[in-house]
């Protein structure tokens, strides 16, 4: 007798939703796996106290369990009692394809990449996994939805709505355990690291002035292969367990929104940064987590060089085929996940220049698919995308050369130049006038195109790279912690340590010369429109010993050490007073660019920007009744007389970065009146208002 509706789907499974899906009403798993060359499939289930012993294995037999390129069946939770976790294994042709070449190994344990928890058993061997053969009870697996389990607890979300900043936006890009992980963090040994930490110094944020949390990769990666940072996922669904508080397994599903909620509550909204243009696969030597052996030549662009096996653009051995049709309906069902379950405010996609690449690798720089996948999703509408426009092969697409026409990009333009004129290069003003008011030369206010200054997302550092106080204290990268040689010279674009490197031999002249110079960089950043990101202790003038790549540092180099912050608690307040004068002057922060507002000057007259230029001046003329501004720019190393321009006002000081002493702060609009010229010293920043009174 044939088998119709639900008795077919009961039999045999059904090849959507992709992963593992509990049916509540069937008392059953359904599971589902893409593979486009896998000739047979079979899929394994573990009871948590014997995680090398499967409870169950079920072979996902062609003609039945097979529809397309999806592997699907159905277990019944009675048949595998006590069932937690679970995993594939996955066979096939090695050679002969069109599409390049497998790694099948028919006794290694697969993760699903749809699984939406990943656990580690007490056995787990990251070596297990580079080598051929079994792994039972060594490798990670996919924690099963199950009745009374974590992952299909409702979560009480308390009726807080997802904050949406406009004018007022600024990024805080932090590492979630580097953030709270010193013991100086006043947190117990319990929650240093975790979600759970990071809710305890919400306050802090809110103090500081933020309103947007830029996380580095939560998304879960393997701790043991030494990345710190995270840019290494095994999965896209899962988040990084090793976050959580380890109550239980699956603890940390519940600690990541409720540390969502809490940000949300505090009005201040949660980007993940993410990784899909690469695994922690790594290269042809690397570990077989998932996606080689499931998969391998739909995954992976593969390299024309069987030896070299993959096409690496990334630097880490691999590049995910990011616009194979089931890899762009894989990232889209992640984005919509993290939205849907976590309230994820917006992403940040890490090397998202190889988004431009076709399956063969080739590139197409206009428009590629998953940048329209995106696009069009219905419940991606809305949330923030943000791009690092560039690969590691030297691809760059900021501005109009992004496809992503509505999305924000880090600007690394604004960074090298910003960079350029406080370190004194000089011959950049030019260039520098376009910086500060939101490069729309990069992304251009026209007809056709109709860019907006907020999409210029600003960066002076970032977590790659020199930290601020290390820009204005070393000349040269001192990266022997990492294992690497420091005689390669620079290593850090524009940095400069203003007469001794480090700190050995500091004298007081030096220290306050580069206190000021912290100073200016953030002053600039706050003054210039675009959307400012901060890099988490720069307020505080946090240090990593001249280190500008501490991704393997999970340690107090890597860590943020909240003794020196409040060591240098005077930054942190400038800091502060910067971002409430950003936000009380909404001539500054326009939802379009200041066009004929804006006008640029010299010492005593209109800007003509010679090639030796140090100096530059702005007049910005406020909108419906708004103050005029007037920002003075000196990047000499002696002080210069400014002729305040056009229409008389009277003017107020309401920021000088000169003081002589660090507790210098930012005075605010009730500053003394000053007369033109008005004298700006050497390495400084003074911004005037205006008042026609």
């Amino acid at each position: 007798m044939p088998l119709h509706g639900t008795e077919w789907a009961d039999r045999y499974g059904t090849p959507t939703p992709l992963g593992a899906t509990w049916l509540s009403e069937r008392e059953a798993w359904n599971f589902s796996l893409v593979s486009r060359h896998a000739q047979r499939v079979e899929l394994l289930l573990f009871r948590e106290d014997e995680p090398g012993t499967p409870a169950l294995i079920r072979e996902m037999a062609f003609p039945d369990n097979k529809s397309g390129h999806f592997w699907h069946c159905r277990v019944a939770a009675a048949e595998a009692p006590g069932a937690f976790a679970y995993a594939y294994r996955v066979d096939g042709d090695n050679v002969g394809h069109d599409a390049g070449w497998n790694r099948f190994d028919p006794l290694k344990l697969l993760l699903d990449p749809y699984a939406k928890a990943v656990w580690f058993p007490p056995g787990y061997d990251r070596e297990a996994a580079r080598h051929a053969g079994a792994n039972a009870g060594k490798a990670m697996l996919g924690v099963l939805p199950s009745p009374g389990g974590e992952l299909l607890e409702p979560f009480d979300w308390q009726g807080v709505e997802s904050p949406r900043h406009g004018a007022d936006l600024v990024f805080y890009e932090l590492h979630l355990r580097g953030f709270t992980a010193h013991p100086s963090s006043g947190l117990s040994r319990e929650t240093r690291g975790t979600y759970l930490g990071l809710i305890e110094k919400i306050p802090y944020l809110r103090d500081l002035g933020v309103t947007a949390v830029e996380l580095m990769p939560v998304f879960q990666y393997d701790s043991s292969d030494g990345n710190y940072w995270g840019y290494s996922p095994v999965g896209f669904f899962a988040p990084h367990a090793q976050y959580g508080s380890g109550a239980s397994p699956t603890a940390h599903v519940a600690e990541l929104k409720t540390m969502v909620r809490e940000l949300h509550r505090a009005g201040i909204e949660v980007i993940l940064d993410v990784v899909f243009n690469h695994t922690g696969e790594g290269g042809a030597d690397g570990p077989t987590f998932g996606f080689r052996g499931i998969d391998n030549a739909s995954y992976y662009l593969q390299s024309a060089d069987r030896e070299e096996a993959y096409f690496d653009v990334t630097g880490t051995g691999n590049t995910v085929a990011i616009n194979d049709r089931f890899v762009r309906r894989m990232i889209v069902d992640s984005l919509l996940h993290w939205v849907g379950e976590y309230h994820i405010d917006g992403f940040r996609f890490d090397l998202a220049a190889v988004k431009a690449r076709n399956p063969d690798g080739s590139l197409n720089l206009t428009d590629p698919p998953i940048v329209g996948d995106i696009m069009a999703a219905p419940g991606l509408q809305g949330v923030r995308m943000i791009e690092e426009p560039w690969d590691a092969a030297g691809v760059k697409q900021l501005g109009l050369n992004n496809p992503n026409r509505m999305g924000m990009q880090w600007n690394d333009e604004y960074r090298d130049c910003v960079r350029r004129f406080v370190r004194g290069d000089g011959g950049n003003t030019r260039e520098l006038a376009d910086r500060i008011a939101g490069s729309p030369d990069l992304f251009p206010p026209t007809l056709e195109y109709a860019k907006r200054p907020f999409q210029s997302v600003n960066i002076v550092t970032c977590h790659d790279g020199f930290t601020l106080y290390d820009l204005v204290s070393y000349s040269h990268k001192h990266n022997l912690a990492n294992g690497e040689d420091n005689r390669d010279g620079l290593g850090e674009n524009y940095s400069s340590n203003h007469g001794i490197e480090g700190d050995e031999g500091l004298t007081k002249e030096i220290r306050l010369l580069r206190e000021r110079q912290a100073r200016n960089y953030h002053a600039i950043l706050m003054l210039s429109a675009g959307t400012p990101l901060l890099l988490a202790g720069d307020e505080g003038l946090r240090t990593q010993g001249g280190n500008n790549n501490t991704w393997n540092q999970d340690n107090e180099l890597g860590w943020i050490d909240w003794g020196r912050l409040e060591a240098n608690a005077s930054h942190r307040e400038f800091l502060k007073r910067l971002l409430a004068l950003r936000n009380a002057f909404p001539t500054l922060v326009r939802p379009t660019y200041w066009g004929g507002d804006a006008s640029w000057y010299g010492l005593d007259g209109p800007q003509r920007f010679f090639d030796e230029d140090r100096a530059l001046a702005l007049r910005l003329t406020g909108r419906d009744g708004e103050s005029d501004l007037y920002l003075c720019l000196n990047a000499h190393s002696e002080p210069l007389p400014f002729t305040v321009q056009g229409e008389a006002r009277r003017w107020r000081i309401a920021l000088d970065t000169s003081g002589g002493t660090p507790e210098v702060q930012v005075p605010g609009a009730d500053g003394p009146f000053t007369r033109s010229p008005i004298e700006v010293a050497g390495r400084s920043v003074v911004l005037l208002i205006g008042s026609s009174a």
